[in-house]
């Protein structure tokens, strides 16, 4: 008949010795212990860890132990989920010997594998950046090239800017009053301004009156052509 409870006091000893700086007893009626697995791989950044706590059941080895994550760091949910689906599967593939040492050799190899990828993915966004950067630096040096299809977008873009200035550009004279009426186009629209100077001058007191008899018609009017400085008989015998 196997002795569960030696079984399990003779692990607890060797895992207490392994995992000295990580192992810490929580309880021992039920006994249960919790250990932290930090990865190897990468740079502290990078580093990836879980604290495991374990139960004992009455039957363990030859029953699965409890498990759960009760903490962990920079570790996503589905990393988390990955991680107990793996602690499944190595207790049921060791159930008959004692299995703590290796569930968690199991997640500390895992947490390498999640570190490398993190890693990966860091150097892949580096890349993508880069090649962003030297792309954006091809079109700020060559300019971006001309084609019917841009032409057209930026020329139908640039006219209706145009207009748009246009119409500010005159609302803002209308408000302003500088669109003002010509001369001719005030006198077009306003017949009252033909007699404006007169009625001015009559205002004035200026009235202004014309006497007729000073001027003849120009039938009574005796003009010869001895009065004309500039008559000249020979000039009309040439012609």
């Amino acid at each position: 008949m196997t002795d569960y409870a030696e079984e399990q006091r003779n692990e607890l000893e060797a895992l207490e010795s392994i995992y000295a700086d990580s192992f810490t007893v929580l309880s021992t009626t039920p006994t249960s212990f919790s250990i932290t697995v930090t990865s190897e791989a990468g740079e502290n950044e990078e580093n990836v860890q879980v604290t495991i706590k374990f139960s004992y059941v009455e039957s363990y080895p030859d029953e699965a132990p409890v498990y759960e994550i009760v903490s962990q760091e920079n570790l996503e949910c589905t990393d988390t989920s990955s991680l107990l689906s793996l602690l499944k599967d190595q207790a049921q593939e060791n159930l008959g010997m004692v299995m703590i040492f290796t569930l968690v050799s199991a997640v500390q190899d895992k947490l390498n594998e999640i570190v490398d990828q993190i890693k990966t993915r860091k150097e892949e966004e580096k890349v993508r950046k880069e090649k962003e950067a030297e792309e954006a630096e091809k079109v700020r040096f060559h300019g971006t090239p001309v084609t019917i299809e841009n032409f057209l977008s930026w020329k139908a873009k640039f006219d209706a800017e145009v207009c748009e200035m246009k119409k500010k550009r005159q609302k803002e004279e209308e408000q302003s009053g500088k669109n003002k009426l010509t001369g001719k186009q005030l006198f077009e629209t306003d017949h009252n301004l033909d007699t404006s100077d007169i009625k001015f001058l009559e205002e004035a007191g200026n009235s202004v009156e014309v006497d007729e008899s000073l001027f003849q018609e120009l039938d009574d009017l005796e003009l010869d052509d001895d009065d004309d400085p500039d008559y000249n008989p020979i000039d009309l015998e040439s012609d």
